[in-house]
């Protein structure tokens, strides 16, 4: 009963529509191995999309952005990862010019099967050691410093994996400079926020299963809008943030029955990552319960960002959330290489 309850919030389960969407790509694959995505998000002024080749022969897709100027003092480079139903381009709309801007060398990865990475012959994506591995490879090859790995909801769990690796096996997974938990899914997983969602507010629990868990959100702005934004946001904004959406996620990030028995992720007992927990006041998923649950694991004080919602990076006012991040950067001790 658990398992079942706590797959809806966060990721699509394995209902029919997602199966045979699945079975479509692995058929058109049959006859061309490792098809990548296709997401029409045009590049801004100094971005560039190149794609990383990964050891297995798949490719990630990379949007790159540097700095227009040296910055004084030594900058770490910026690592992105996204959670569901987005790709590298929720970081280049906002986020990778805000912090270019700021002096910092950024990078917004595409998981595999989302925005145009390569797709795999699975059912889903990956897992979070796949994930993990791709990101550390990625680092490793193409990242000439530590950097500070930035994970937005289900991202943020895949770089509290990253963190759990790294620890002692620097070689597969190359030293960070810090790590920011972006309404992260907490260590656990989301069995406790559905749980809660369940016992405490049944109205939203149904709405956030309805539009993650069937993707109701792809065809009602309504749903997209309460699941990922603020009220304020412009409606024209949020259909196009929803049309990048909808074209972004070609599988499902996980397969959510093996993913929960995998959970929690591993403590870490010397905590040398530096880590940042902010979450958003009016988050419809993750809710505060579960921002304090991750600060509690890592022994930090969580940042609370009020007036936005889910989608912090996107939101009418994301630069309140850059601009929390730009200021512990900027407390960040300098990282050797």
């Amino acid at each position: 009963m658990a398992a079942t309850l706590a797959a809806p919030p966060f990721l699509p389960a394995s209902l029919p529509a997602r199966a045979a969407t699945a079975r479509t790509w692995r058929r058109r694959r049959t006859t061309r191995p490792f098809l990548r995505a296709t997401c029409a998000y045009a590049l801004q002024e100094g971005q560039s999309r190149r794609f990383h080749r990964l050891p297995c022969g798949l490719d990630l897709e990379i949007i790159a952005q540097s700095p227009p100027a040296p910055a004084p003092g030594e900058r770490p480079p910026l690592v992105f990862v996204h959670g569901s139903f987005h790709a590298a381009w929720c970081w280049a709309e906002h986020w990778l010019p805000f912090f270019t801007r700021a002096g910092f060398p950024c990078y917004a990865l595409s998981l595999r099967a989302q925005g145009e990475s390569s797709v795999p012959p699975e059912a889903v994506a990956g897992t979070l050691e796949t994930h993990t591995g791709d990101i550390a490879d990625f680092i490793k090859k193409e990242v000439p410093s530590p950097p500070v790995l930035i994970g937005h909801s289900f991202g943020g769990l895949i770089v509290q994996q990253y963190i759990s690796c790294s620890q002692g096996s620097e070689l597969l997974h190359p030293n960070l400079a810090g790590a920011v938990l972006v309404c992260s899914v907490p260590p656990s997983g989301n069995s406790g926020l559905v749980w809660r969602y369940l016992l405490t507010k049944p109205v939203a629990a149904v709405k956030v299963t309805l539009s993650l868990a069937a993707k109701a959100y792809a065809n009602s702005l309504s749903l997209c809008k309460e699941t990922f934004f603020s009220p304020q946001m412009d409606d024209e904004l949020v259909s196009r943030y929803q049309a990048l959406m909808k074209e972004s996620s070609k599988l499902p990030l996980f397969d959510l029955r093996k993913l929960n028995a995998s959970l929690p992720v591993s403590s870490v007992p010397d905590k040398t990552t530096e880590i940042l927990v902010m979450g958003a006041s009016n988050d419809f998923i993750v809710d505060s319960e579960g921002l304090s649950e991750t600060a509690r694991f890592y022994g930090v004080q969580p940042i609370c960002v009020e007036g936005l919602a889910h989608d912090i990076m996107l939101d009418c006012s994301w630069e309140k959330g850059a601009e929390t991040i730009l200021t512990w950067l900027e407390k960040l001790k300098p990282q050797s290489n």
